[in-house]
């Protein structure tokens, strides 16, 4: 869906500081914030208060008017974000809008340009003009880029890149923030050191120039920044554990610590954050990770990357995490960054922007119900009931993926007749459970007596199609 947002901004004017945060602390309902209420079933005044206190966010820049807002936190449905963007060693403009395109069609709440490749600014410029949901990038990554190296990279080449970035209408970027030159002698004891590109890059900087953190140190001139454009902090967790072996380990608690006291230093400006999470997880160790940003964040958005659980499943990776992401979403997570099939063996292509998707919008749904969200469990209820009536188009318009659910269905059963068939080629008429319990049902009524249905009053048709 299209929103034009213009007229919504063009009043803010007034406004030195634009962010949904300020505006909700000085008690206006923003058009944004209505908009996301009515998505997410809430009040709007609730929706306002969760975005004044930081437990929610809306990525919304001014200047990018054609997004549909949306709302990350807690108190909101899970989401999905994903990541897009081309490498020094593949992809073109084209291939990057295609799959913007197919992670909007399949649910991505948000899109992540994490381009490295040539082109940089213009295939963002690509992406924002074609995306109808926020997109968030990780500006150190064009700052390389333009420098050359880690070496000639400066403040406040930094500084120009995110401040042109805001301007274009990313909503929101990845500001490695938290690790710090202390935390450098930590990583020593990993089994795989740094596996976040920010994060490296950082450290890197860092050893070269002698010198702390500049996204730390410059972190009150970025916030000026992010006011003027609504731009919402996600605080990169640098040190995330790329192995299982390294979660939860120093590293990356002492790191979460800062990020947690970035966040207040945001809020002070009345800046919008969410924090970056995990990593490779195991699965028993989920729900502290979970509970112990809540406590150290204050209850910030928490935007994780997976997790992965295991880390033995190349080309299946994007299984391995959703079923971290369920669980992480259940127990606090408020935003999943998915992870495709390719993830750790290459540049994700259209198809696999779809697979990954797909398979996070069954964690994120999963989790939904898991926190019993209101409403979640109805569109479950309402396939549930297609099913056991045969009523096949209804399935496939249910489906996460109709035109794969279709395309299952018709491999065996694709003639006409078996629009209306009522079973599929799993089990064929005489076998299905549906079928054989709908008989029964139709022999008991409701005090519990049994009626034999004689051929003519069973729903079977010809011996292989029951009616309609």
């Amino acid at each position: 869906m299209t929103v034009d947002r213009r007229p919504w901004v063009e009043g803010r004017k007034r406004f030195r500081n634009k962010t949904q945060m300020h505006l909700a602390r000085q008690g206006i309902i923003t058009e944004e914030m209505k908009y996301v209420a009515q998505r997410e079933g809430l009040h709007p005044e609730f929706v306002r208060r969760e975005v004044a206190m930081g437990r929610m966010i809306i990525p919304a820049n001014i200047n990018h008017t054609h997004l549909e807002p949306m709302a990350i936190g807690r108190n909101a449905k899970v989401k999905v974000n994903a990541n897009i963007g081309n490498s020094s060693l593949a992809s073109d403009i084209p291939t990057e809008v295609e799959k913007a395109k197919v992670a909007i069609k399949y649910g991505a709440d948000t899109l992540m340009d994490l381009s490295t490749g040539d082109a940089i600014k213009e295939t963002r410029k690509a992406i924002l003009e074609v995306s109808t949901v926020p997109v968030g990038t990780v500006p150190i990554y064009e700052a390389l880029k333009v420098a050359g190296s880690i070496k000639d990279m400066t403040e406040e080449l930094i500084l120009d890149v995110i401040e042109e970035q805001a301007k274009e209408g990313v909503s929101y970027m990845t500001i490695h923030a938290g690790i710090l030159r202390e935390h450098l002698p930590l990583i020593n004891h990993r089994v795989m050191g740094i596996v976040s590109r920010g994060g490296s890059i950082m450290a890197q900087w860092m050893v070269e120039h002698g010198k702390e953190n500049p996204l730390y140190t410059n972190f009150d001139k970025i916030c000026e920044i992010f006011k003027k454009y609504d731009v919402s902090f996600s605080l990169g967790d640098a040190l995330r554990p790329g192995c299982i072996e390294d979660a939860t380990d120093e590293a990356q608690l002492a790191e979460l610590k800062v990020l947690g006291e970035l966040t207040e230093k945001a809020w002070r400006h009345d800046v919008q954050v969410m924090v970056e999470g995990p990593g490779h997880v195991p699965l028993n160790e989920v729900e502290f990770n979970m509970k112990i940003q809540q406590i150290w964040c204050h209850e910030a958005p928490f935007y994780v990357l997976g997790p992965l659980v295991l880390d033995v499943a190349p080309g299946y990776d994007h299984i391995g995490s959703a079923i971290g992401g369920a669980l992480a979403g259940w127990k606090g997570a408020s935003m999943l960054c998915y992870v495709t099939p390719k993830e750790h063996l290459g540049l994700p292509n259209v198809e696999d922007v779809k697979q990954g998707v797909i398979a996070y919008k069954i964690a994120a749904h999963a989790a939904d119900i898991a926190k019993n969200w209101p409403g979640a469990r109805d569109w479950d209820l309402e396939m549930s009931k297609a099913r056991f009536n045969f009523e096949w188009e209804r399935q496939f318009e249910l489906a996460l993926d109709p035109e794969t659910a279709r395309a299952y269905h018709d491999e065996a059963h694709g003639g006409e007749g078996f629009k209306s068939a009522k079973f599929c080629s799993m089990c064929g008429a005489q076998f299905c459970a549906y079928r054989i319990s709908q008989d029964v049902m139709l022999s008991i009524n409701d005090q519990g007596q049994f009626t034999v249905l004689d051929d003519k009053e069973k729903p079977l048709l010809d011996g292989n199609f029951l009616a309609p």
